[in-house]
């Protein structure tokens, strides 16, 4: 596999490269593979395109293509030769052997034009063989367009096109019986109708001048009306399972496309189809708004997928992030976890306090504590990681033997031990974010570590720190309020002293100074 994308898109038309658009504007990576055969090719101009009226139909796929790749989308000239479902996606394999992954397909193949045979209409396909009034009629109006019957629908043809010109002639061919009705009806539009066969095109230099019938006769016209069979491009589709159906009016099948839903999606998950392949009867405006339609259905599935995996992520990091393992994992994987300072906030309370013993809970790499210990604090620092635990002592070393003899190191999960009823004169909860039930049990049991006159010191990242780019990490059920930790204190036994959300100035990871709000509870323990 050479790379992957969220999106292969099959075809590079008015469709594909709308749907490739919406998903580049989307921020996916999307790769269009165009084999340059455009049905409509042959066209001089697309028309009734708003906006873009009269555009040549190869500057109108130039400006297409430069818009998707302007917006990050790639766009390669080739053919799809294959694409197969592997796990929750596609192998796509493109002429020449290379591979390519997929997390979802947009086929917009488009269909294949099948001409009557009769000599000169392939070759003058687009030109002046025609087979659309809203294309093409404008072009001739007021010319002499002769109406090709080769099935049921060339009476209705016929009425159609002189909305144009008023020099339409029916050509009966090998088209059915005329009903009385339909006599009638050419009649009473003054449409001629010729019988016999055509046999061949007449063309003087390179315009069309007439038909020649198999009597030899020659009916002079400048344009031959004539209704193609539209069949559906079926390579890439066919090797993912999925079939053409019949396109049907009045009982009579004029050409095969692949069924889908309003938005392009097909039976096989994963596989969006968009212009003519989905669509026979499309023009390239309504090609490019099912393009659009499709691309937008393919983001919403992938955005559906992302969360789906998001959630997964989210409740296994909930599961697993607060264990030992992770925790030593965290340590271990980096030579220093936090800043090497003590916390601002335990700075401010903590330095008006006479010494005593004090608990520093999750000490980390030992900040807090040798900044309590070098005040001569005593002090028990307990950390679920012996990593951190390890570097912290190094911390205190290097600080002298004088403080490091003030602290205790104590590898433990106080969620699992909790710590001795009345032990310190001072409790720090620097940062100890966990889901709700586990905080409302370990900070009432800290709560009660707190010595009679002692002093609870609990400190959070506020939840409003989740609407700032300071990126922390997005567990709102694990943020917390002051408020919401003073709610769990009895009034009888504390005295709260502080209660807010007390603002910080920090750099985010983009270099923004942005100001950041730290959850401070500060509460003495009644005598």
């Amino acid at each position: 596999m050479e790379q992957t994308y969220d999106v292969v898109v099959v075809g590079g038309g008015a469709a594909g490269l709308a749907g490739a658009l919406t998903l580049a504007r989307a921020r996916r990576s999307v790769l269009v593979v165009d084999a340059g055969q455009p049905r409509n090719a042959p066209a001089g101009h697309v028309h009734n395109y708003l906006g873009r009226e009269g555009t040549p139909p190869g500057e109108l796929l130039a400006a297409g293509r430069a818009e998707v790749t302007g917006y990050g989308g790639h766009v390669e000239s080739g053919r799809v030769v294959g694409a197969v479902r592997d796990g929750d996606g596609f192998d796509v394999t493109l002429d020449g052997g290379r591979t390519v992954r997929a997390r979802r397909l947009l086929v917009a193949t488009g269909l294949v034009d099948e001409l009557p045979d009769v000599p000169g209409v392939a070759a003058r396909w687009g030109r002046d063989v025609l087979h659309c009034p809203y294309c093409h009629g404008f072009e001739v109006a007021d010319r002499r367009v002769g109406v090709l019957a080769t099935g049921p629908f060339a009476v209705h043809q016929a009425q159609l096109w002189r909305q144009w010109t008023p020099h339409v002639v029916l050509l009966r061919h090998d088209g059915p019986d005329l009903s009385a009705d339909d006599a009638e009806q050419l009649a009473a539009r003054e449409i001629p109708v010729v019988d016999g066969p055509v046999a061949e095109l007449v063309v003087a230099g390179d315009t069309l001048t007439g038909v020649r019938l198999a009597s030899g006769e020659v009916v002079d016209l400048d344009a031959v009306v004539v209704a193609p069979r539209f069949t559906a491009r079926t390579d890439v589709l066919a090797g993912l399972g999925l079939e053409p159906v019949a396109v049907e009016v009045g009982g009579h099948v004029f050409g095969s496309q692949f069924a889908a839903d309003p938005t392009g999606a097909t039976a096989v998950p994963g596989v969006w189809v968009a212009g003519n392949v989905g669509d026979a009867r499309a023009q390239v405006l309504t090609a490019a708004a099912s393009g659009l339609t499709a691309g937008a259905a393919v983001n919403a599935d992938l955005v559906a997928e992302d969360t789906r995996a998001a959630v997964e992520e989210h409740r296994r990091r909930l599961a697993t992030m607060f264990t030992r393992d992770a925790w030593e994992e965290r340590y271990r994987s980096r030579t220093s976890v936090w800043s090497g300072r003590p916390n601002p906030q335990l700075v401010a309370e903590a330095t008006p306090l006479p010494p005593g013993r004090a608990l520093d809970v999750g000490c980390g790499e030992g900040a807090d504590a040798v900044w309590l210990a070098e005040r001569g604090w005593r002090v028990t620092a307990v950390d679920i990681a012996t990593a951190a635990l390890e570097r912290a002592a190094a911390h205190a070393d290097a600080a002298g033997p004088q403080v490091a003899a003030r602290i205790d190191w104590t590898h433990a999960d106080l969620r699992e031990s909790p710590p001795t009823d009345g032990g310190y004169d001072l409790v720090s909860a620097q940062f100890m974010h966990l889901p709700a039930d586990e905080r409302r049990v370990l900070f009432a049991r800290l709560a009660d570590a707190v010595a009679p006159g002692g002093t609870l010191l609990v400190v959070g990242h506020h939840p409003r720190d989740l609407r700032t780019t300071a990126r922390r990490m997005h567990f709102p059920e694990m943020m917390y309020t002051a408020e919401e930790v003073a709610a769990q204190l009895d009034p009888g036994r504390w005295q709260v002293t502080t209660v807010e959300a007390r603002p910080r100035a920090v750099t985010d990871p983009d270099g923004r100074d942005v100001t950041v709000h730290d959850a401070v509870l500060v509460a003495r323990r009644r005598p």
